[in-house]
């Protein structure tokens, strides 16, 4: 899309991947929207973070996400995007890969879309002590179902004391946040 729009020449890259595929930790669309930031910078482009997230979305719908990279509350298919203020420095994160693999397709075909009965962003602009059982991931539902071993994992994150666990994105991997 460069190439076309600014006329940069080839380049050749080389991607260590360390976040795995089907973890639903939005490995692949980071990359996409790295590259693009990496490409913008290599070549002085001047490409605005918001001409930035155009062509990230022609990549995928997560990607424009990652442009910024800050905290947001996205809808649509990933081009509407609102800052949220949440700060998470003070809590650990611990995440949980449990081998396993869950396709983009598999995940979404597993999910019937619904009307929440609270308001995301209500929900979490409250303290994380009140997400337990409030802030759902509509993906879990068939995941657990699937792959009993996933909810072993969030029970056992809240055994160990998360304050809150959740499934990442469309799966696999599990996360659970510790209070300080």
């Amino acid at each position: 899309m460069l190439k076309q729009d600014f006329g940069i020449s080839n380049v050749k890259i080389h991607l260590h991947k360390r976040i795995p595929i089907g973890a639903g930790l939005g490995g692949g669309s980071a990359d996409g929207a790295f590259m693009l930031k990496a490409l913008n910078e290599t070549f002085d482009l001047k490409i605005s973070n918001a001409q930035l997230e155009r062509y990230a979305l022609q990549l995928g719908a997560d990607c424009p996400f990652f442009i910024e990279n800050t905290p947001k509350y996205v809808t649509g298919i990933g081009e509407k995007m609102m800052g949220v203020d949440l700060e998470l420095s003070n809590y650990e994160i611990k995440v949980i890969f449990p081998e396993l693999h869950i396709s983009t397709a598999e995940a979404y075909g597993g999910i019937t879309p619904k009307i929440p009965k609270a308001n995301l962003l209500d929900l979490i602009k409250q303290p994380i002590e009140n997400w337990k059982g409030k802030v759902m991931n509509d993906f879990e539902v068939a995941a657990f179902t699937k792959y009993p071993q996933l909810q072993k994992i969030k029970n056992q994150l809240y055994t160990d004391g998360a304050i809150y666990a959740s499934m990442s994105g469309s799966g696999s991997v599990l996360y659970g946040i510790f209070g300080e």
